[in-house]
C-alpha cells in the first residue's frame, strides 16, 4: 500500500520513520513545498542518511487543491497523513476527499467538521486529532472512564520540556520541539473548563495568571506546573458525559517558573500579535520575539526532551469513589535525532493511517480517536514503540 505523507518537518519525519518499518506500507510519497531544487535535494540527501528504502521526497505545492487531487489520484495513493498547519490541513483534506482516500492528521477538529457530511456521503474517513494532545490524551481519556460507572470529573496534561538532566542549559527552562510560532500563539488563546459544574472562560492574556496555575508531580521527573490550554467543554459531548460532569479541564505541562515569566511577557504586550512600525517595517511583537528567541532555544544534538502526558478521571466504581490514572512519559531518541514531542505525535498519526488501512478503524465522515480508536490496541502499538504508559486506581476519600 502507497501513503502520502504532507510536510517533512520533523513531525512529518517521525510519520516517515514509522511507516518505514511497516509490512502494510510499501511506498512513502513525503511531499512537500520545497522551494528549491537545494531543499529537494537536501529532503533527498536526509532519506537516504536515514536508509530509508520505500521513501521518495515530492515537490508538490499543498494549497493547489485540484493539483493536489490530480496527484494523489495519479499516483493511486492509499491513505493521506497530514503534518500541515490546519488552512492547509483543510484543502488537503478535501483533495484526499474528492479522491476517495482516507486522511489522517494530528490537527485539532474545529475547521475539518464542516467535511463531516460530504465524508460521510462520499463514504470517506477524515480522522484528526491524531497526535500527543489531542490524540493519546483522548484515547487514554476513554481508558480511564471506561473503568467508571458514573464520572464526575476529568483532566487531562499535556506538554514537551527540556529532559531534568539539560533544563538549566536554557534560562527559562524551555527549549523548542515545536514551531515556537505556533507556541506562543497558543499561550494567548482562550481558556474554556468546567468547574463545580460550571463552565468558565478564560481569556487568552490570563491563562499564565497564579490562580489559574497548578502544580502536579510525575514520578522519576518530578515537579512541573500545569496552565490552562485551550477548551475542554467541547470534549464533554464527545466522551457522552452527563450531568454528573462537576470538573474537566485541558492543561499544559512546562517546568515551575514558566508561568511567571510568560505572564510577564503577555503583561508587557509582548506576545501581541498586532504589528507595530520598526524603521519603516511593520512586525508584531509575537513574530520579533519568536525570531529573537528561536536560535536561543535549541536542543543540542546531545539534548533530549521529555514528552509528558497525564490524564486523570475520578467518579463511582462500584458505588465507591475512585480515581483512574494514565501517565505517558517518552524521551528523545538520538539515534533518529526525532524528539519525543516528533515521536508522540508523529508515530500516533502514523498507527492512525495503518490502523485504517487493517480495517481497525471503520465508519465514515469525520471520525475522533475517542470513539474510533480501538484503545487497548491502540496503546499496545504506543508501548511498542517505547513509550511508557502506567496505570493506576485508587480509592478516594
Amino acid at each position: 500500500m502507497k501513503a502520502i505523507v504532507l510536510g517533512m518537518g520533523l513531525q512529518g519525519r517521525a510519520v516517515i520513520h514509522d511507516l518505514e518499518s511497516s509490512s502494510l506500507i510499501t511506498e512513502i510519497i513525503a511531499a512537500d513545498l520545497f522551494a528549491t531544487e537545494s531543499s529537494l535535494a537536501e529532503a533527498d540527501d536526509y532519506l537516504a542518511e536515514r536508509g530509508y528504502s520505500k521513501t521518495k521526497a515530492l515537490r508538490l505545492d499543498v494549497s493547489m487543491a485540484k493539483q493536489l487531487a490530480g496527484k494523489f489520484f495519479e499516483r493511486d495513493i492509499d491513505v493521506v497523513i497530514c503534518m500541515l498547519p490546519i488552512q492547509l490541513a483543510l484543502t488537503a483534506a478535501r483533495a484526499a476527499l474528492d479522491a476517495g482516500i482516507p486522511f489522517v492528521s494530528s490537527n485539532y477538529t474545529y475547521d475539518l467538521s464542516v467535511l463531516d457530511d460530504p465524508a460521510k456521503e462520499k463514504n470517506g474517513i477524515i480522522l484528526p486529532e491524531m497526535g500527543l494532545d489531542p490524540g493519546i490524551d483522548l484515547i487514554l481519556g476513554r481508558l480511564a472512564m471506561d473503568e467508571l460507572d458514573v464520572v464526575y470529573g476529568i483532566n487531562s496534561y499535556g506538554g514537551g520540556i527540556p529532559a531534568p538532566e539539560c533544563a538549566n542549559d536554557s534560562p527559562i527552562k524551555y527549549k523548542i520541539s515545536w514551531i515556537f510560532d505556533r507556541v506562543l500563539d497558543v499561550y494567548v488563546r482562550e481558556a474554556r473548563f468546567i468547574k463545580n459544574g460550571r463552565l468558565h472562560v478564560v481569556p487568552g492574556n490570563e491563562i499564565f495568571k497564579e490562580e489559574n496555575v497548578h502544580e502536579i508531580e510525575f514520578p522519576g521527573i518530578g515537579v512541573v506546573e500545569a496552565y490552562l490550554n485551550g477548551d475542554s467543554e467541547r470534549y464533554v459531548k464527545i466522551f457522552g458525559l452527563g450531568n454528573e460532569l462537576l470538573e474537566m479541564g485541558r492543561y499544559a505541562l512546562r517546568w515551575p517558573g514558566h508561568s511567571k515569566f510568560w505572564r510577564t511577557m503577555v503583561e508587557l504586550g509582548l506576545l501581541d500579535d498586532n504589528p507595530i512600525t520598526i524603521n519603516k517595517t511593520d512586525i508584531s511583537p509575537r513574530s520579533f520575539l519568536a525570531k529573537c528567541l528561536t536560535p536561543k532555544l535549541q536542543y543540542k544534538s546531545d539534548e533530549k526532551d521529555v514528552a509528558l502526558l497525564r490524564v486523570e478521571a475520578w467518579g463511582l466504581k462500584d458505588t465507591k469513589k475512585v480515581k483512574v490514572t494514565y501517565d505517558l512519559i517518552d524521551y528523545r531518541d538520538l539515534e533518529t535525532g526525532l524528539f519525543a514531542m516528533n515521536r508522540t505525535v508523529g508515530f500516533t498519526a502514523g498507527i492512525g493511517a495503518l490502523m485504517i488501512l487493517s480495517g481497525k478503524i471503520t465508519g465514515t465522515g469525520v471520525l475522533s480517536p475517542v470513539r474510533h480508536v480501538p484503545p487497548h490496541e491502540f496503546i499496545k502499538e504506543v508501548e511498542a514503540r517505547g513509550m511508557r504508559v502506567d496505570y493506576t486506581i485508587e480509592k478516594m476519600d
